[in-house]
Order: C-alpha cells, then sequence, then structure tokens
C-alpha cells in the first residue's frame, strides 16, 4: 500500500493514524463536529473555506460545494447527501460533516449529529434565525452537542450582525458575545470559528482496548467495490484485513480496505475511537450494511450494538411505475441500491389497471420525493410516471379494525368504515410581520388549527399551526413563499393522527374506475377536486371513435361530469344524391356500431397525460 502522503496529489501531509506499528491517534487530538444550518445560509460554503484554509484541497482543484458530488446537488445548489472530510488545524485533527438544510432531508441531519460531539451552528447575517436554524439547534441539545455558533455572510450590504446575535441570544440562550462573525464566501473570521472548534468542543471518549464497537452513519454503493461504508469508531480498532461481524444483519466479511477522506479517499491500516473513515468489505447485499448497523470483530467482539438510529416514518406515498413495463425488474434493482444510500425510501410492489406494475414508495416530503425521481431517472437510466402523492390513513373498521392505507385505492367500501384519522403536522413558521395576515390566511384555508403566535422582535414573528399533512404536501410551501415574496420560512413535525370527515374521490372513463386518478380529500373539498379533475382529463384526453364519458364519484354518487366527444367518421361522402332512406340507413348502422364500441372499448390514455393530471396541484 503506498503511503497515505501520496496518495491524491496532497502534497506531503502529516502521518495518518495506520502507519504500520502506530498505535491509534491521541483522543485528546480529535474533533468531530458538523455545520448545520437552514437552507442556503452557508454551509457548503464554509466547508469550501475550511478545506481551503486547512491546506486539504490544492487550489488549483477546488471548486464551488467541493464535498457536493451529485449532479443534482451542484445544479439545485443544495446538499442533499450529509458528507464527510478529514482535515488537520494546527495540530489538531478535524472530522467535519457538511449536512443538508431542506426540512426533507432533516433525517440526514439526525445521522451525522449521532457521530459528533459538537456542532458549527450557521446563520445569515442578513436574515436571522429561519424555521430550521431553530429545528438543527433543538437536534443537537437533542443529542447533548456542544453548539459553536457564528453569524455568516458579514460582507453583505444588508447584513445586521449585532442585532440578529441579539436575537439568537434571546430565542436559543446562547451568549451573543460567544457568537462568531464570518464571511464563509470571503474567509473572514473562518480561521477564528476553526480555533473555537478545538477550544469549545470536546474530543471524543473511547477504549482502544475495549472490543470493537463502530457505526455505519452513512453507505453508498459502488458497482466495482460494493457498499464504501461511512464509519465511527466509538470503542476498540479497525483493523484493514480484519474479519468484522455486522450485529443486526448477523453477517460476517473481511474488512478489504479501511482509510479516510481527505477528502480524496486515503486507504490506511487501522482506525481507533473516534475516527472517521470508510470500509469497504466487498459486500454486494445492500441490506447487510444499512446506516445504524453495529460493526465489531468477528473474534471477541462486542456483545451488544450501539443504540444506531430510529427508522425514519416516510409521510407521503406515491406511486413509481416505468414507462416500458419491461423495466420493472430493472425499477426494483435500483431501488434496493438507492434505499442503501438512502435509508427512509420505502417501497413494496403494486399494480394497476392503467399503468401495469410498478412499487408504492414512501418518502419524507415533496422536494425527497422528487429527488429519488430524479436520481432513479438520472443515475440508472429509467423513465418513470410517478402518481399523485398522497398521505398513509388510519382506518378504523366497524369490526374494531385498523388498518393503514398509503394507496386510495385500497381504502376499504364505505359500509365498513367507521372512522378515518389522517397524520397532522406541526408546522413553524418563520416570517415578517408584514406577511402574518395572509400566511394566517392560508393556514386556515388548510382547514388548520393556530397554536401559538410569538413575536421575536419587532419585525419578525413565529406563528404554530396544526395542519392535516395532506393539506401541507400538494403546494402548501409555494404557496407560503408566493405570499411572503420568499422571505417565510417553514418547518414541520409529525403530531399524531386525527379523525377527520374523508372521502375517497374515483375518476371513472366510460364507467371503469381509472385507479392511478383516485385520491382521498376532506368531503367539504371533493367537489371541488372532481370539477378540476374531470376538466383537465376532458382537454387531455385523446378523442376516440365513441363517446367517453369521464366521471368523479364519491362511492356510487356522481359528482362532477365530462363528456369527450366522438370523432365523427363521415359515412355518408360516398351518397351524391339518391333516396334518403339509405342515408338514414348508414347513419342507424353508425349509431349501432359506436353503441357496441361504447360497451366493449377501452379507453387508452397516453402517458403524458397522467403527468399533465398528476400535476393538478401546480
Amino acid at each position: 500500500m503506498a503511503p497515505a502522503h501520496a496518495i491524491g496529489g496532497l502534497g506531503a501531509l502529516p502521518t495518518v493514524t495506520g502507519s504500520i506499528g502506530e498505535r491509534p491517534m491521541d483522543l485528546a487530538r480529535i474533533r468531530n463536529f458538523s455545520i448545520i444550518a437552514h437552507i442556503d445560509h452557508g454551509k457548503s460554503t464554509l466547508s469550501d473555506r475550511i478545506l481551503e484554509m486547512t491546506g486539504a484541497v490544492d487550489m488549483r482543484q477546488m471548486r464551488d460545494q467541493y464535498l457536493d458530488s451529485m449532479d443534482l446537488e451542484r445544479e439545485r445548489g443544495i446538499t442533499i447527501k450529509a458528507q464527510n472530510v478529514r482535515v488537520e488545524w494546527k495540530g489538531d485533527v478535524f472530522h467535519l460533516i457538511d449536512t443538508p438544510g431542506h426540512v426533507d432531508f432533516g433525517y440526514e441531519v439526525s445521522r451525522s449529529l449521532a457521530a459528533c460531539e459538537g456542532v458549527v451552528l450557521v446563520v445569515d447575517a442578513a436574515q436571522g434565525i429561519e424555521a430550521q436554524t431553530l429545528a438543527n439547534c433543538y437536534l443537537a441539545m437533542e443529542h447533548d452537542l456542544e453548539i459553536v455558533a457564528a453569524l455568516n455572510k458579514i460582507d453583505l450590504p444588508a447584513a445586521d450582525p449585532d442585532r440578529y446575535a441579539a436575537e439568537i441570544e434571546k430565542v436559543l440562550g446562547i451568549p451573543a458575545d460567544s457568537i462568531l462573525r464570518i464571511s464563509a464566501k470571503t474567509g473572514t473570521g473562518v480561521d477564528a470559528l476553526l480555533d473555537a472548534v478545538a477550544e469549545r468542543i470536546p474530543p471524543p471518549t473511547g477504549d482502544e482496548d475495549a472490543p470493537l464497537q463502530a457505526l455505519i452513519f452513512d453507505s453508498q454503493f459502488d458497482q466495482y467495490r460494493g457498499v464504501v461504508s461511512s464509519v465511527r469508531v466509538m470503542h476498540g480498532r479497525l483493523t484493514a484485513g480484519s474479519k468484522v461481524t455486522f450485529m443486526q444483519a448477523a453477517a460476517s466479511h473481511e474488512a478489504i480496505e479501511i482509510g479516510i477522506r481527505r477528502p480524496v479517499p486515503t486507504p490506511v491500516a487501522e482506525l481507533g475511537p473516534g475516527e472517521v473513515g470508510y470500509l469497504i468489505a466487498g459486500i454486494k447485499e445492500v441490506a447487510q450494511a444499512r446506516s445504524g448497523e453495529t460493526i465489531t470483530t468477528s473474534l471477541r467482539g462486542a456483545d451488544t450494538p450501539l443504540a444506531g438510529y430510529r427508522d425514519p416514518k416516510p409521510m407521503v406515498f406515491s406511486g413509481l411505475f416505468p414507462i416500458d413495463g419491461d423495466e420493472f425488474e430493472n425499477l426494483r434493482d435500483s431501488l434496493e441500491k438507492l434505499s442503501l444510500n438512502d435509508a427512509s425510501v420505502t417501497y413494496v410492489p403494486e399494480s394497476s389497471g392503467a399503468l401495469g406494475f410498478g412499487f408504492r414508495c414512501g418518502f419524507l416530503g415533496l422536494l425527497h420525493m422528487e429527488i429519488v425521481k430524479e436520481r432513479l431517472e438520472r443515475e440508472f437510466g429509467l423513465g418513470l410516471i410517478a402518481t399523485a402523492p398522497s398521505v398513509e390513513y388510519q382506518v378504523t373498521q366497524t369490526d374494531g379494525s385498523v388498518v393503514h392505507v398509503a394507496n386510495p385505492a385500497e381504502l376499504p367500501q364505505v359500509q365498513s368504515i367507521e372512522r378515518i384519522a389522517e397524520p397532522y403536522y406541526k408546522i413553524l413558521i418563520i416570517t415578517p410581520t408584514d406577511y402574518t395576515g395572509t400566511l394566517m390566511e392560508l393556514c386556515q384555508a388548510r382547514r388548520g388549527e393556530m397554536g401559538k403566535i410569538e413575536y421575536l422582535s419587532s419585525e419578525r414573528v413565529e406563528l404554530q399551526y396544526e395542519l392535516p399533512l395532506a393539506e401541507v404536501v400538494v403546494d402548501f410551501f409555494d404557496q407560503l413563499k408566493s405570499r411572503s415574496q420568499g422571505y417565510a420560512s417553514l418547518d414541520y413535525e409529525p403530531s399524531g393522527y386525527r379523525a377527520s370527515d374523508l372521502v375517497r374521490v374515483d375518476v371513472l372513463l366510460n364507467g371503469q374506475t381509472a385507479d392511478a386518478f383516485s385520491t382521498i380529500v376532506h368531503r367539504s373539498g371533493a367537489a371541488a377536486y372532481g370539477r378540476r379533475m374531470t376538466e383537465k382529463l376532458r382537454e387531455l384526453i385523446p378523442r376516440q371513435l365513441f363517446d367517453v364519458p369521464i366521471q368523479a364519484a364519491i362511492g356510487g354518487k356522481v359528482i362532477a361530469r365530462e363528456t369527450v366527444r366522438a370523432k365523427r367518421k363521415d359515412v355518408l361522402a360516398k351518397c351524391y344524391g339518391g333516396d334518403i332512406t339509405r342515408k338514414r340507413k348508414l347513419l342507424e348502422r353508425q349509431k349501432e356500431g359506436k353503441k357496441r364500441m361504447k360497451s366493449i372499448g377501452r379507453v387508452e390514455v397516453p402517458g403524458d397525460v397522467f403527468i399533465s393530471v398528476l400535476k393538478l396541484g401546480d
């Protein structure tokens, strides 16, 4: 194996753990921390400056969003996957984890925090505390982590660091004089931030002589090397070439390669307590290396696994169907590989009369759903149709049994339902006071119940509401941004189930139910939804040789109807004058043929019609 300093062209770096015969690194030198913030407050830019200032990346190879490896991340300017890197600063070793900021990827943040002893909380000096600043800060407090707060973007003309430092002190209780002032873009104050990390964040604890316990906090699939797992060693030593056991999966493998990311993957011989790195064990079965798994040595290993993570609970469900039916097996394999990298995606097979075979998938939110669909199409070359997003309902039947329904087509018959409960979310909105009225109106129109209203300052207010998740998933976020001119921010968390007056609206084409268009809505909005759906379908479905009635129905009751008029073939084209009875006979025969065709005819709905209709919420 080449010495670590020769790999990746990084120049002469200090010797890393793993040099043959060297003891694991002194724990007092290690700092493990995450960068957390609201979306677009400068996490990835700060990571770039840290990589530059610590000499981890050569200036010639430097690019913006260096740790965002996916094309999708770079195009959208957001972080989707948490990334880790090892850097050195004034004799200390920092393991830095750059986390996502969007509410849908909060699960990635919580996994990262389990591998850290502290966080750097970044707040925009021109915008102050936003909804996810609070959510991520409370998450760090739950993990009992040391918080180093920094106001970023002090170079902006609109920056007001004194005002927002006072706001942070008032809302989060972090002393204003301990909050650092930095500009991640220009590098101002970043060296002082790194010094503060070394001073304030405690070193990890761990016993190098204890049996090995290492936590997998992320995994990804490499088609040439199998599963590559990101690991944090808690106790003991992880050695290359040793036999290791994955405790929850009860599977043993050889540690073919272990290493560190600086950020170029650099193989080492050993990782000790407190260190973060990667493990390649030639695993091809993706289920054997899920996030939250504990690794120990096969000989004289640990008796108990680490706590791991709570499984994330999907909140939004959608059917994913391949446009080409022959791609079903490819879709299954692709979902299996993707779920290794993103354990929050769930999927079960389902079939649809209109769309064929596919999977009912569970996501953490609408952006998460959009990202997963786009990743499947890009990384695995699939063409997909996604059905309208729905949520999971709790249905209590007349016999007392409770069933969970994520697919509207699976809702039991009306006569066997005693009550339907839907998930509610507690939402937190932080907005300038000018937009308070219009945002309260939006929440109340979506069946929201106000929790509290609190003024953070004379210009900014915090609103708390409880809303049904079904009212949030479609276009609530877009409406929020539109009504507040982009200034309001949103965070949300589950708050349990409540009984509601819900009904299933079915769409019938020529008398046959098109299950892909079925949805569950509140009874008060059912008629309006039915009218919108039938009108849109009338415009999009191509004309057939017979009239096609499009109906929206609740049970056996039709609540809206439109008709796609038939194409009419001119059967009288050959009749130049002559007896009128002959023309009548031809028209009657055509009428009989249309009636017979209507009774046996199937309405062919092109794939792009599904895509257009399912954007109804837009």
